[in-house]
């Protein structure tokens, strides 16, 4: 069913494979919760150099942690606040080099330097946030930005 993803491509070429992949897990699934935890292990096969990768999910005015592959996190986040709660109050993605220097960052692990945050929206209405954290500064890229939308745009097809 799936195939290795060719590393030694560009970027937009390994986006594209993972999107197939995702979208081949997922298809046929109707459970949010379990396309959630598969999309959350794909994703951490995908990227190298991350700590944790996983959701959260709108509930009223706040941000739960939903499916995530990582140590445990931070169960909450309040519309807002932090980098998930930013992303999902603005509907933006968001790429940070040095998580130390965003004003009002949520430490939930201590080896995170970097973040990216994808919101996820269904007909303009926010869902939740994939969250992935990396121990490297600098480690996300405008490429990962690009290609990590097209992937929650996948995604939200099928939750």
């Amino acid at each position: 069913m799936f195939v290795e993803i060719d590393y030694a491509t560009d970027s937009h070429a390994k986006y594209e494979q993972l999107a197939g992949q995702l979208d081949a897990l997922l298809t046929g699934e109707k459970n949010r919760y379990a396309n959630l935890s598969n999309a959350s292990a794909l994703l951490n096969q995908f990227f190298d150099r991350i700590n944790w990768v996983g959701f959260y999910l709108l509930d009223e005015e706040e941000l739960v942690l939903g499916p995530f592959q990582g140590l445990p996190a931070c169960i909450r986040i309040p519309l807002g606040r932090g980098v998930c709660g930013t992303a999902a109050k603005t509907q933006q993605s968001i790429v940070v080099e040095d998580v130390n220097a965003f004003p009002g960052h949520i430490a939930c692990d201590a080896a995170s330097k970097s973040e990216i945050v994808v919101p996820l929206v269904r007909d303009g209405q926010l869902l939740g946030v994939l969250d992935i954290d990396s121990p490297e500064f600098n480690r996300f890229t405008e490429d990962d930005r690009i290609g990590l939308e097209r992937i929650t745009q996948i995604l939200i097809q099928h939750i």
